[in-house]
């Protein structure tokens, strides 16, 4: 009797330990990833994990080796709103038509759904704060701008002290325009948390706090680096003005180029060394003090215990010129201008990898919908990146590209792992070829070189190919 009671209680046992398996495994199964969505506004890869130790960011560093850095990512349209117009809807800019600072997707697609509305569809609570869509700096801070009110439960728009403090700002430009569009700085006075910045990493870690026991999409936008170049005075006390350095360039650097290539004209503006390095310098000093933000809501993260059920991706909506071949800002097809950079980091993922593979902006909707198991019933124009989320050297054989309109024409661009080519109007305002790997300063233009001839052509080929492509509407119409 005793042995049989013996076998009946172990079997009992081993049936409630292997539901409770079950049950538990089901549990992890359906459990939700949070996302983690930080962009920052005009931020170039002028920084520490990309290799410029001089640009203090320790805390952008810190999330790289958490994740993967992806060193070769691209904007697909160097300009804020048709930028985030396409990285949101998932949707490359001839699809959507949106090339300017005033034109709504919503207008020339109103039944795409974007990233933060395909969450909120599968059950995720999604909140903004501060600039994911498109509104313009500083003009519109504390507003809503272009943002798009279906996708989000929550939006938060803060103003700082930046805002208020505008007068006192010190535009650079020969002949002064508005702030949004000009080379100005201002070392701010007060704290952190009174600017702009502070307060959208303030609002960001309340709604995570608030929300930390239900899955959510937290969409957070950094306002800087965008001009003017706003933050407290210690930030600019990292960078002594002696320590700035210009491009050093041939004399004749510009010649080999054609003239649609050139967005900023004249040449630096025409402004002299002095006024260009305090220009750069707001720039780096803009750079550390977002940084320092980025770091507030991370360590956030870690105290609510969410580090390990979140994804977080870092993005910036396209890159910035500071002097290569002249040029300032944004709005061209250079290397400067177009990379941008970009960290996915993965729970339970790989941890302080780069890969080297060409990527775009493009790509992050479909890869979050894969990581998240999320079906989207609309064809994206860009690829999920899990693959490379897996093994950041996988063999990956896509371009990436990049198009910026001029007043009558357009340029697109296609970056290889070795070669960027780029044609203005078709190649009828001219032509230019790189050679990334021999030339990281875009120096000489293989373009018109014979030996060269037989590359150019079927780059050339392969650019119309993907562009042609790209303005058929391939979107499915949504079921009501």
């Amino acid at each position: 009797m005793q042995i049989k009671s013996v076998r009946i209680f172990w079997l009992v046992s081993s049936l409630f330990i292997g539901i409770s398996q079950f049950s538990s495994a089901q549990k992890q199964a359906k459990k939700k990833y949070n996302v983690l969505f930080i962009a920052v506004d005009d931020l170039n890869t002028d920084l520490s994990s990309y290799g410029q130790p001089e640009v203090k960011t320790p805390n952008i560093d810190r999330l790289a080796k958490r994740g993967i850095q992806f060193n070769k990512a691209y904007t697909q349209f160097p300009l804020c709103n048709p930028s985030r117009a396409s990285l949101m809807t998932g949707m490359n800019p001839d699809l959507i038509k949106v090339y300017n600072l005033t034109t709504k997707f919503r207008v020339t697609m109103p039944e795409v759904v974007t990233i933060p509305q395909l969450f909120m569809q599968n059950g995720y609570y999604a909140a903004r704060v501060g600039k994911i869509y498109h509104y313009g700096v500083p003009t519109e801070i504390g507003t809503s701008g272009l943002d798009d009110a279906l996708s989000w439960n929550e939006v938060k728009n803060p103003k700082g002290k930046d805002k208020t403090d505008e007068a006192s700002v010190i535009n650079l430009m020969p002949k002064p325009n508005g702030l949004g569009a000009a080379l100005s700085y201002l070392m701010a006075s007060g704290t952190d948390e009174e600017q702009t910045d502070g307060m959208v990493a303030t609002e960001a870690i309340k709604l995570m706090d608030k929300h930390k026991n239900r899955p959510f999409f937290l969409g957070v936008g950094f306002y800087r680096p965008h001009t003017p170049y706003v933050a407290p005075e210690k930030y600019f006390d990292m960078y002594p003005l002696g320590s700035i350095t210009l491009p050093n360039e041939p004399v004749d650097d510009l010649e080999d180029i054609p003239a649609a290539a050139f967005f900023t004209k004249p040449p630096n503006y025409g402004l002299n060394t002095e006024k260009l390095k305090q220009a750069k310098r707001g720039y780096y000093a803009a750079i550390t003090f977002m940084d320092a933000q980025v770091g507030r809501v991370l360590d956030a993260l870690d105290r609510l215990k969410l580090n390990d059920n979140t994804i977080i991706v870092l993005w910036s909506d396209h890159g910035y010129n500071l002097g290569q071949h002249g040029q300032w800002m944004k709005q061209s097809l250079f290397e400067n201008s177009a990379r941008v950079p970009l960290i996915i980091s993965v729970p339970g993922g790989l941890k302080g990898k780069i890969s080297e593979r060409t990527v775009g902006l493009i790509d992050i909707y479909p890869t979050l919908a894969d990581v998240c198991n999320l079906q989207v019933k609309q064809k994206l124009s860009g690829v999920s990146l899990k693959p490379l989320l897996k093994n950041p050297n996988v063999k990956w054989n896509r371009p990436a590209f990049t198009q910026v309109a001029r007043s009558s024409f357009m340029g697109r661009s296609m970056r290889t792992e070795r070669y960027r080519y780029t044609e203005w109007d078709e190649g009828r305002a001219g032509i230019e070829l790189y050679n990334e790997q021999k030339d990281k300063g875009e120096i000489t233009n293989l373009a018109k070189k014979p030996e060269y001839e037989a590359l150019v052509k079927k780059m050339s080929a392969q650019l119309h190919k993907n562009f042609s492509a790209a303005q058929i509407n391939i979107i499915d119409k949504q079921k009501p």
